[in-house]
């Protein structure tokens, strides 16, 4: 009940506004570019649109697009190149578009090699892999999938015991293992899904031997484990929650977290930053996140950004 009334309550207006989809405005441009670690393209066109465009581009911030020439396509008629469009206009030029099952995955692979902004990575997410009927058959499909240029990333994959109870546990945990296998093969990040799962994550990580790189995505930890996953060289990746009124927990995680290490996200079209929380999520909101976080660290903001930027062309490799 405290959590809850730690924030204030939506007008009127706010919720009107969260009814009908409409997007929050754009908010100011950061001082230098930086990356989406993990966005939803797909969800964030098919279930909200696109944000409208921006008022102009920072300078060095210019989206890292293909030509769109052989298809006919661009910012007015293609809502992806509309969405990287819109994000490059506050600074955020290159975003990472994460799978969750074979079609959002395939899906994915095909949009990094058309736009030049965008990377994949490949996965059965974590609540998918109980309900398929051949788990085999689609871990194979993932594998294949992972194995192109300009996909970057296993993931998302992990295990949650928020959504999928005792009986998808072992289909879950069976996914988790063929995907940081699937990782090391062919020496991609593994995106890791963590609800409610902190312990076993760990476990499962320490059985089968963590890649080189792990990325936490959507951290929802506190301090202790944060501290743990630092420890071991894991990345962090902070969303939207982290500005949350209740969110205490993660923003301590987020002050011990050292820079080279952190990472921020969307998670679009969800986990919309304050103030604009329950309203339509996309790539072009990061920079409320990453001032937030600027606050929250002590980081000097340009400094912060540069970070980001250094770590996600380090974790992703060029784009």
């Amino acid at each position: 009940m405290l959590a809850a009334m730690s924030e204030p309550t939506e007008t009127r207006k706010q919720r009107a506004a969260r009814r009908a989809g409409e997007f929050p405005p754009a908010p100011e441009a950061l001082p230098r570019p930086v990356l989406d670690s993990h966005t939803h393209l797909d969800i964030t066109v098919s279930e909200a649109g696109v944000p409208p465009r921006a008022r102009g581009v920072s300078r060095g911030c210019e989206p890292r697009s293909r030509e769109h020439d052989e298809d006919g396509g661009g910012p007015a008629d293609d809502p992806v190149a509309a969405a990287v469009e819109v994000a490059a206009a506050v600074g955020v030029d290159r975003l990472v578009q994460v799978g969750v099952d074979v079609d959002s995955s395939r899906w994915g692979a095909d949009v990094a090699e058309k736009y030049r902004a965008v990377l994949a990575t490949v996965a059965l997410h974590p609540n998918e892999a109980p309900r398929l009927a051949d788990l085999d058959e689609a871990l194979r499909e993932i594998e294949a999938l992972a194995a192109r240029d300009r996909v970057r990333g296993v993931g998302e994959t992990g295990l949650d015991f928020f959504r999928t109870g005792d009986e998808g546990r072992a289909a879950q945990e069976e996914s988790f293992r063929a995907h940081i296998a699937i990782a090391k093969r062919y020496g991609k990040a593994l995106v890791i899904h963590d609800r409610d799962a902190h312990a076993d994550v760990l476990r499962v990580l320490d059985d089968e031997g963590a890649p080189d790189t792990v990325v936490l995505h959507c951290f929802s930890g506190d301090a202790e484990f944060a501290a743990e996953c630092v420890r071991r060289g894991y990345l962090l990746s902070f969303a939207g929650t982290v500005t949350f009124g209740s969110a205490g927990a993660l923003r301590e995680a987020a002050a011990l977290t050292p820079l080279d290490q952190l990472l921020v996200e969307t998670d679009a079209p969800y986990l919309t930053p304050m103030p604009h929380r329950g309203r339509p999520n996309a790539s072009y909101l990061i920079p409320l996140t990453v001032r937030f976080l600027a606050d929250t660290t002590g980081a000097d903001l340009d400094e912060l950004c540069a970070a980001i930027s250094a770590t996600g062309d380090r974790v992703f490799g060029p784009w």
